[in-house]
């Protein structure tokens, strides 16, 4: 695979507070079978609460038979993924531009941070396809409301990382989770290498 110029896609700086474009990482010990193990990506984080998506839950749901419209421009593989356990019924969708496009100036897109933005669904596919590498669409997202989130931080149930564009749009065959760990300075690269059943170790 060619490696992308922008130096965004391999420097993520470390992130010690939560905003629009981080990641949580469910720790080792949050073993909540919705979360466990998940890696999600901040889309809001304001006054009102903190609103993300799950990156790494594909689904078995092609997104043809649910969004045929965007078929062609969705990422490899083409299926919905679950966002989270709040409003499943409901389609959020996350695009990663192609290097040097500025969200702002595309009808239809609404910037997160650096170069992923929000889609609206309802836009005609064709007029973003030339500024986007790529998109994924999940069913449902994460939902905190104001305070909630600090204290399940506090209660160390999520590490807060930086995101790389990349990330967004991972394959599902990769493990996200242990990736993001690796990146990660020492101590906390170990934790890349913890066993998802202690009591099998």
């Amino acid at each position: 695979m060619a490696q992308s110029d922008d130096p965004e896609d391999h420097l993520a700086p470390a992130a010690h507070r939560v905003r629009a474009g981080t990641l949580l990482l469910a720790n080792t010990d949050l073993l909540e079978p919705t979360f466990r193990r998940s890696v999600i990506y901040i889309v809001e984080h304001n006054d009102g609460g903190t609103l993300g998506v799950v990156l790494n839950r594909p689904s078995e749901t092609p997104v043809y038979n649910v969004l045929p419209q965007w078929t062609k421009l969705a990422s490899k593989p083409k299926t919905m993924f679950v966002g989270g356990p709040v409003k499943r019924d409901a389609a959020l969708c996350l695009a990663t531009l192609r290097v040097g496009m500025d969200a702002a100036t595309v009808p239809g897109l609404r910037p997160v941070q650096g170069r992923i933005a929000m889609v609206d669904l309802d836009v005609d596919p064709d007029s973003i396809a030339p500024v986007v590498e790529g998109l994924r669409i999940y069913a449902g997202y994460s939902g905190w409301t104001i305070g909630q989130l600090d204290g399940e931080i506090e209660r160390d149930d999520w590490i807060v990382l930086s995101a790389l564009p990349t990330d967004v749009q991972v394959e599902p065959r990769v493990d996200l989770w242990s990736r993001v760990l690796r990146r990660q300075p020492l101590p906390l690269s170990m934790l890349a290498t913890h066993p998802i059943d202690v009591s099998r170790n």
